[in-house]
């Protein structure tokens, strides 16, 4: 029972899909949608609310907001009703996130509301305006109203397809829906495509799996299916089977040589097999970390400067979503839009004081707000940081749902190298459950630290980047040459190594290939296309990147890695595959002009010089499809940014 939303106003409403009627349940829907377009904050009790909110923290923090105690204690009271666990009778609908929902809602609701249901006759629609009376009836306007409806579907289907697209493909949307439901079990995107071959072969060809999958492949397992679908596919492999037989059958006097000879022939084969399957994963490889530099698996969550500053604390994800103090831009195009109408990012980079809480001292967060505040004055911004929007972890990244966290991990390279400013903040700070301290040494340290000072160097250089421990020290521009420690993310140390990867079915090294190896090849690219135009002088800061890896090329990008694994109760070392060749083939793709990313299709192709990525000036660097600060007036007054509270 899951939907967008769970809304109410006044009082609370629930959704139970399991004892309601279909009339029922669709009457309360149709209210609930009514519900989300009112103004959020408008009336006390008019908002979104989830199982979340019952969070004491929550509650104290609408209490807060409200100035009613009592208010919020009432609400508190009808959401533990309503927001029963299902074993006491509940029922509620759960979140529900997917990437691109507005743009679906919006076509949805102009197909259906605007050009349809309440849509004149004369317009083509249902309704008749002068006399409502006359407005077409489903059952004795039958032929009209079929008619009517299967257009109404047609051009819902061509704006869905078209969203479809510009998120990744109705598949790539596919499965980061099963993911956000946290659907089991979990599946591939060729396991989902070999599923509809089997069961569904419309929707296999509408989310164009033929290009996903390969039909030989599945043969083995679903061959009467593939020939249904594709006559001959795998009686072309039965027939090479039979014709193998024969031959070996009529060689067996022919003596051992010509079984060699056989033998040889088959491990031939299979090596080609292994090798073309080898070079197609290679290609995939390339290709998904083109795309990742374009397109976001969950959205970017920042809160504004001054809600950051007036907090206290390190706010709690949910608490600031559920009190619609979160901005959220979806896509990486929205992040552009965004700086080019004179907003600024921070990201804050930071090592956790203690195994469940990030800060709960408070201490590293003082000294954000103190370098956030003296970043102001340096730059002449706004001293209300009304334009000044804050990135960290704890309260960007979604914390009480599993699914949806990793959805924002994973694009938690694009968050940190989407940034305008980036911040290390590495005060002295006790570790509350280590019994140690906490300082610029020991966040150094860290892998997933010195990944994030990666994912932004490589995009943005040094510039921009500082570092603050504490009030002595609130705000320090990091050493031109800081990249060269930072660039040795995998030298860092992991707790999933240090825990032996117990439980665990991968390192979190391998979840980096994709997110690094994708800046590599822009970093590569650009430098290629400046010295082809005879722009070297202005990328003189990319050349040194390029250098330093190029001279510690193993460290910094190494081909495999020791890992300790446990199985069956066995302590395994075993050597796992990492970047291998991944390095070399994206510089060849760099040198030879076929690396860019086509947002129609998802695919590499050639096209672009440098100067679409470089800044202006030796230190600065790459910014995806727009150069930030690069619009002109005109271009920044016409950005228009939704957020969860209004609009910028």
């Amino acid at each position: 029972n899951y939907a967008p939303f769970f809304a109410e106003g006044g009082e609370s409403y629930a959704l139970n899909g399991q004892q309601s009627k279909p009339a029922a349940t669709a009457a309360m829907w149709d209210l609930f949608t009514w519900f989300a377009t009112l103004p959020v904050g408008e009336v006390p009790l008019a908002g979104t609310y989830r199982k979340s909110q019952l969070e004491p923290e929550a509650i104290d923090a609408l209490a807060e907001k409200w100035d009613n105690r009592v208010m919020a204690d009432d609400l508190n009271a009808v959401l533990q009703e309503y927001f029963k666990d299902k074993d006491e009778g509940g029922n509620p609908v759960q979140d529900l996130f997917i990437i691109g929902f507005p743009d679906y809602n919006e076509a949805l609701d102009t197909e259906l509301h605007k050009k349809l249901l309440l849509a004149d006759v004369s317009d083509g629609g249902l309704f008749n305006k002068g006399d409502p009376s006359k407005s077409l009836d489903p059952v004795k306007d039958k032929d009209v109203f079929d008619r009517l409806y299967n257009g109404f579907i047609k051009d819902l289907e061509k704006k869905y397809s078209t969203i479809h697209n510009k998120y990744g493909g109705a598949l790539s949307q596919l499965s980061l829906w099963r993911g956000a439901l946290g659907v089991t079990p979990v599946k591939s995107k060729d396991d989902i495509c070999a599923d509809l071959l089997a069961s569904d072969v419309a929707s296999f060809d509408r989310l164009d799996c033929i290009n996903q999958v390969s039909l030989e492949a599945l043969c083995q397992v679903l061959e009467s299916d593939v020939e249904d679908y594709k006559p001959g596919t795998c009686s072309d492999n039965n027939n090479n089977a039979i014709t193998a037989i024969i031959v070996l059958c009529s060689i067996v006097g022919a003596g051992l040589l010509v079984g060699v000879s056989w033998f040889a022939y088959r491990r031939y084969v299979t090596y080609q097999h292994i090798r073309r399957a080898h070079e197609q994963l290679m290609e995939a490889t390339l290709n998904e970390a083109i795309r990742a530099l374009h397109q976001l698996d969950y959205p970017l969550h920042l809160i504004q400067g001054h809600e950051f500053s007036e907090a206290g604390k390190l706010m709690r994800h949910e608490v600031l979503r559920n009190a619609h103090k979160l901005t959220i831009l979806d896509s990486l195009s929205d992040v552009d839009a965004f700086v080019a109408a004179g907003k600024h990012v921070v990201f804050f980079s930071h090592q956790w004081t203690s195994f469940t809480l990030p800060d709960p001292s408070c201490i590293q967060y003082d000294s954000m707000v103190l370098a956030l505040k003296e970043l102001a004055k340096r730059n002449g911004w706004d001293e209300s940081l009304k334009d000044v929007f804050v990135w960290v972890d704890f309260s960007s990244i979604p914390q009480a749902n599993p699914s949806t966290q990793n959805l924002a991990i994973r694009s938690l390279a694009a968050y940190a190298s989407s940034a305008t400013y980036f911040i290390i903040v590495a005060p002295d700070t006790p570790h509350v459950d280590l019994d140690d301290n906490c300082d610029f040494d020991t966040y150094q340290k860290r892998m997933w630290c010195r990944a994030e000072q990666c994912c932004h160097l490589l995009r943005n250089g040094t510039e921009g980047m500082y570092i603050t421990t504490g009030a002595n020290n609130p705000l320090t521009p990091v050493k031109n040459d800081h990249f060269v420690d930072s660039l040795h993310v995998f030298d860092g140390e992991l707790t999933c190594c240090r825990r032996e990867h117990k439980g665990l079915s991968s390192c979190d090294r391998q979840s980096l290939v994709i997110p690094l190896l994708g800046l590599y090849g822009e970093l590569m690219r650009a430098a290629t296309d400046g010295r082809k135009a005879g722009n070297a002088d202005s990328l003189e800061a990319v050349e040194a990147f390029l250098s330093e890896i190029d001279s510690q090329q193993e460290a910094v990008f190494p081909r495999t890695f020791k890992r300790v694994m446990w199985r069956k109760n066995k302590r395994v070392i075993e050597e796992v595959l990492l970047f291998g060749d991944l390095i070399e083939r994206m510089r060849a793709k760099a040198e030879s002009g076929t690396l860019e990313y086509n947002e129609d299709l998802g695919t590499a192709t050639a096209s672009a010089t440098s100067s679409d990525f470089v800044l202006r000036g030796s230190s600065d660097f790459l910014r995806h499809g727009v150069v930030h600060g690069g619009m002109s007036n005109s271009q920044k007054n016409g950005v228009h940014i939704e957020t969860a509270v209004g609009s910028l």
